[in-house]
């Protein structure tokens, strides 16, 4: 599938993190990434040990997207997408923990493209691959049941799920409200906002400055 030379090893599931600020996490105890095809990172990624993993998640990204697009009329790239979501956690949410960001730009694959969990261990982690799984739908349930899920299950996501999937509604509602897929009439737009709604209230609480976030772009409800 690609890039098969983008595999920066990076903390397990239970390394420590220290939660700052709202919504800003850091390593207690970073840990360097071991080297890539003879590469020391340690001198490659002068940024900080995980500035590998999340450019290696967008790289990841934009390879097993890159003939996929957006519903809307610009049938807009997809990797549009996970970039959003990791530009409003980094820039608005003030997010810089890396296994949050690189989850959030490789959301998608497992769900929407031929990626496997397995893949996403292998290539960044059991901790990115264990958030991925948990914010990704399982397509062999119909849709209706798809959606009350995400409903259900928001509340016990853990606290990096919950800031990916926060994230990923704030990207979807800007996106209806500005450009819309074509075919979406007034009422289908308003059931989504009202839904992303629902999803989020088992979420909040948790990064005060991202329930702000949703809150500004649910205000441009369409009526």
């Amino acid at each position: 599938m690609g890039i098969d030379s983008m595999e920066p090893a990076m903390p397990d599931d239970d390394t420590p993190i220290e939660y700052l600020s709202p919504g800003v996490y850091v390593e207690e105890q970073p840990v360097q990434p071991r080297p890539i095809d003879g590469v020391d990172t340690r001198v490659s990624d002068p940024c900080g040990p995980g500035m590998a993993l999340v450019l290696a998640a967008a790289a990841y990204a934009a390879h097993q997207h890159r003939d996929q697009r957006r519903k809307d009329a610009q049938a807009s790239p997809y990797i549009n997408h996970p970039l959003a979501l990791a530009r409003i956690l980094a820039v608005e949410g003030g997010v810089s923990d890396p296994v949050t960001l690189a989850a959030a730009l490789l959301h998608d694959t497992v769900e929407d493209t031929d990626t496997t969990p397995q893949d996403l261990s292998r290539r960044f982690g059991d901790a990115v691959a264990s958030v991925v799984g948990e914010v990704t739908d399982d397509k062999g349930v119909p849709k209706p049941q798809r959606k009350q899920a995400q409903v259900d299950h928001a509340p016990h996501l853990s606290p990096r799920a919950k800031l990916v999937k926060i994230a990923d509604k704030i990207a979807n509602l800007r996106d209806v409200d500005s450009q819309p897929p074509p075919d979406w009439d007034l009422a289908r737009r308003q059931a989504y906002f009202d839904w992303a709604a629902r999803v989020v209230a088992g979420l909040r609480g948790h990064h005060a400055g991202l329930d702000a976030v949703f809150d500004a772009a649910y205000a441009r409800r369409p009526s």
